[in-house]
């Protein structure tokens, strides 16, 4: 027999227990919320970093800041290059001397091509993206620019880059070189230069060298032998580490250590700018906490 009291009891601990299972059944009861992500502190003067997919922003330090761009100017030059009309990757451009006095007067970084050589287009984007090469990027500049010398043509084509920044919204940026070797107005952002690789990774072709770790040409001689070249080794020790796909290096005696990269991984995709690292190793651990810290935040 339940007494009144016992009875009384009996009913309020039944009420709880139901309570209870329809707070867990409705997910009432919360639980901890999941520790935040920390953003990175990096060494880099600025640096950049956006989901690739949706072009949100998650991370900024001195995101807007004009600063100089080293090599990575080269993405431009690239850019403006896969994007002219009928374009044809296998046309052949004949190495100029004054490609070769280029890089002699200006110690500037080389793809070793040799005068009188025929490369194509496509060659030239490997020399240029994976090596560096300053005067595969000038040879681009010379083919694809217009006038009726080669400093004609080179001043055209860095009109053509210039008006593609304006064009992809790169309202911080000023080329004056097809290559990074500044005559004193060639600089951009790190939120511009990841607008610009935003929109040159849409590219399969740019895709394809930007990611490749080791290229061999062979080009044709002027005396219709075929030359095969050193292999161009990729200046970006990164690729392919944690999802790496490209794009491109900078160094210089201002710029400092300069990268743009983009990476993907389980679905996630992310892209960046770091600019003014202060060396080599810095840029590259600056990069690694910026990945990581992208794929976190939009995991």
């Amino acid at each position: 027999m339940i007494t009144a009291t016992k009875g009384l009891r009996f009913r309020r601990a039944a009420a709880v227990a139901v309570t209870t299972g329809a707070v867990l059944a409705t997910g009432a009861l919360t639980a901890a919320p999941a520790q935040a992500v920390t953003a990175p502190t990096i060494t880099a003067k600025g640096g950049y970093l956006m989901n690739s997919a949706t072009g949100t922003t998650l991370f900024a330090k001195a995101a807007d800041t004009k600063r100089l761009t080293a090599s990575t100017t080269k993405v431009m030059t690239a850019k403006v290059v896969l994007s002219q009309s009928n374009l044809n990757l296998d046309a052949k451009v004949t190495i100029k001397k004054a490609y070769s006095d280029y890089i002699v007067a200006n110690n500037a970084s080389s793809a070793r091509l040799i005068v009188g050589d025929k490369v194509t287009v496509r060659q030239l984007l490997y020399g240029m993206m994976l090596k560096s090469g300053c005067e595969a990027a000038m040879a681009l500049a010379d083919k694809y620019g217009s006038g009726t010398t080669v400093n004609a043509r080179v001043k055209s084509f860095i009109g053509k880059m210039n008006t593609m920044a304006k064009s992809l919204g790169m309202t911080n940026t000023h080329f004056d070189s097809f290559d990074g070797i500044s005559k004193g107005s060639n600089y951009s952002t790190p939120r511009d230069l990841t607008k610009l690789a935003r929109s040159a990774m849409k590219s399969t072709t740019f895709k394809t060298v930007v990611k490749t770790k080791s290229y061999t040409a062979k080009t044709i001689t002027s005396t219709g032998s075929t030359r095969t070249m050193q292999p161009w080794n990729n200046t970006n020790t990164l690729l392919g580490w944690n999802g790496t796909l490209g794009i491109k290096t900078g160094s210089g005696t201002e710029a400092k250590y300069c990268l743009v990269f983009a990476a993907t991984l389980n679905g996630e995709s992310v892209m960046g700018t770091v600019l003014t690292a202060p060396d080599e190793a810095s840029r590259t651990t600056d990069v690694k906490k910026l990945i990581n810290y992208g794929y976190a935040k939009i995991s």
